[in-house]
């Protein structure tokens, strides 16, 4: 039988994304280009095991806010800041199995943007999204950062997270997504990197109780 795509080659693997069998060629040549590719397929699954990481000359410097500087000491002192925002980005995903890679960048990329205007010159101006999905993606991130604010304050009296801390944060997560992401324009790739860091059915905010030190935990 012909495969499903082309209707040239010969079929040798089913696709989920087509409900049908089609060639290893179009399997590979339109894996999460045109293929919605679910993060189960045996297939998308062995490609990223063999895929090259991406060369940062794939990616344009700009985009990865070069100005902004991320110290190891930072990383290690807001872990939790890293790990609370990295569960938000999740359960957007989680919520809406439609979002892709580029649309939490996306999001990741406006937010940077605002937050780096208001560290810069104090003004409070809202980045718009591109579009309802980055602007669902986006309220995930605040209303996080907003309980994590809530958390310290009840913890510590006080909170400590500043404007410039969450702009590295998201800077940090924006950079991860660029050299986890594929590039491709379906890839999932990123989203199902965050995915696996946090089981189903388990919280990322805990009360002081809970968690001892720790306020937000993986």
């Amino acid at each position: 039988m012909a495969c499903s795509i082309c209707e040239l080659h010969k079929e040798k693997r089913f696709c989920p994304a087509v409900h049908g069998r089609i060639c290893p060629q179009c399997c590979g040549q339109q894996r999460e280009v045109t293929l919605d590719c679910p993060s189960q397929c045996p297939y998308l699954q062995q490609a990223r095991e063999h895929e090259k990481p991406r060369s940062l000359d794939e990616i344009d410097r700009a985009a990865l806010f070069p100005q902004v500087e991320i110290s190891e000491q930072f990383t290690y002192q807001r872990e939790h800041l890293l790990m609370g925002q990295s569960y938000a980005l999740t359960q957007a995903a989680r919520s809406d199995r439609s979002l892709n890679d580029r649309d939490l960048i996306a999001a990741l990329t406006s937010m940077c943007t605002s937050y780096e205007r208001l560290v810069n010159s104090g003004l409070h101006y809202q980045q718009p999204a591109s579009g309802p999905a980055q602007y669902a993606v986006a309220a995930q991130v605040e209303d996080m950062m907003k309980r994590y604010r809530h958390a310290e304050q009840k913890q510590l009296g006080y909170s400590t997270l500043g404007d410039a801390d969450v702009l590295k944060a998201l800077v940090f997560l924006l950079r991860l997504a660029h050299g986890r992401t594929s590039g491709r324009p379906k890839s999932r790739a990123f989203i199902d990197f965050l995915d696996a860091q946090f089981p189903q059915k388990r919280s990322a905010v805990l009360t002081p109780q809970e968690a001892g030190s720790r306020i937000i935990v993986p």
